[in-house]
């Protein structure tokens, strides 16, 4: 059954793959998922924005146009 994502990506894939149990256990408790697929699936969710975010890192502070935060306090006093 096809579902769109959040990323707008359509599809699903099945496939088999041994997870330690404990491992298993630990995700479907941390993310308070009531199924296995729902577990794997908010951890695969997790690992890819936590990417994604330390890709982004990578530019903070890089640009000149942004404004500071200095320059924003003295904004927020003029009103």
């Amino acid at each position: 059954m096809a579902t769109a994502s959040k990323t707008g990506i359509i599809g699903t894939v099945k496939t088999t793959v041994d997870i330690p149990d404990k491992e298993l256990a630990d995700a479907m408790k941390f993310t308070r998922a009531k199924t296995k697929r729902e577990a794997i699936v908010t951890a695969i969710e997790d690992f890819n924005r936590r990417r994604r975010m330390a890709e982004l890192v990578k530019y903070s502070g890089s640009s000149k146009s942004l404004i500071t935060l200095t320059e924003l306090q003295k904004l927020r006093r003029k009103r």
